[in-house]
């Protein structure tokens, strides 16, 4: 199995806060008047789900800051049966601190719902959002064909991933994740389902100014229909990448697809 956390370039480790946030800091070249690219990752991961895209920003002269949030990856392990998605807010503003200039967020999944979240009251360069979480107002428009089941755990568990492969994922792209996916807090994942007894996590767009970039992960006219909708409540720019899966998106081997996207659209910072 390939662990691609070993062939990232070197960089720079720190732990932030009273909450020891683990934080990865990759230096680029030609950074000047440029704000520095900050990842969020989703549920369940942490820092190491970017380890195939970092190498090409840096390449491309971006700083990069690569965050965990409280109880992921390598931050400090915490009651996880306490933490909500306010404190993984609070988390990426305890980040953002260590950034010279507001930064261009880039987050995925959940991460991409605490950054919409954000930036309705943050400064922030500029987002983008990979296979976002839906925002209550999407999915008002466009909801799942069945809403997901009522979450009663106290703890949600690592997804079990047993298939051996995908669409877009070989057998050691989904080792690789098996080998760090990780619990998620229930309080979170439970603000952010759809559920008879929750409604998602609403996003008010006429807040947030920064320009904005979404990518959705298609499979169907649905997934590229709330993908659209989302870009349009943002007032965004839209990709959708047809025959990709959730996480193929940036593990998967079309990941480079992911990346080109997002190095074009910053082509204008």
């Amino acid at each position: 199995m390939i662990d691609y956390t070993k062939q990232v370039p070197d960089h720079i480790e720190k732990y932030i806060g009273e909450n020891h946030l683990f934080l990865e800091i990759f230096e680029g070249r030609n950074t000047e008047n440029r704000p520095p690219l900050l990842f969020v990752h989703g549920a369940y991961t942490g820092s190491w789900m970017w380890s195939k895209f970092i190498p090409h920003f840096v390449e491309k002269g971006w700083n990069c800051y690569v965050m965990n949030l409280r109880s992921h990856y390598k931050s400090r392990l915490l009651d996880m049966t306490r933490i909500t998605l306010e404190d993984y807010m609070e988390d990426i503003r305890e980040i953002m601190k260590e950034c010279a200039v507001p930064p261009i967020l880039i987050g995925f999944s959940m991460g991409g719902i605490l950054t919409q979240k954000l930036a309705e009251t943050t400064e922030i360069a500029g987002m983008v959002l990979i296979d976002s979480v839906l925002s209550k107002e999407v999915h008002d428009k466009a909801p799942y064909k069945e809403l997901g089941k009522a979450i009663h755990e106290i703890i949600v568990p690592a997804p079990a991933r047993e298939e051996f492969s995908s669409i877009d994922e070989t057998t050691e792209d989904i080792e690789f994740q098996r080998k760090y996916l990780t619990m998620e807090s229930a309080h979170a994942v439970r603000s952010f389902s759809f559920t008879s007894e929750s409604n998602g996590v609403s996003i008010d767009s006429h807040s947030i100014t920064c320009p904005s970039l979404v990518i959705k992960a298609v499979n169907n006219e649905l997934d590229d229909h709330q993908g659209r909708l989302t870009a349009d409540h943002l007032s965004a720019e839209y990709l959708g990448l047809w025959n990709t899966t959730h996480t193929g998106v940036l593990i998967g081997q079309r990941y480079m697809d992911t990346v080109h996207a997002i190095l074009n659209w910053l082509k204008s910072f």
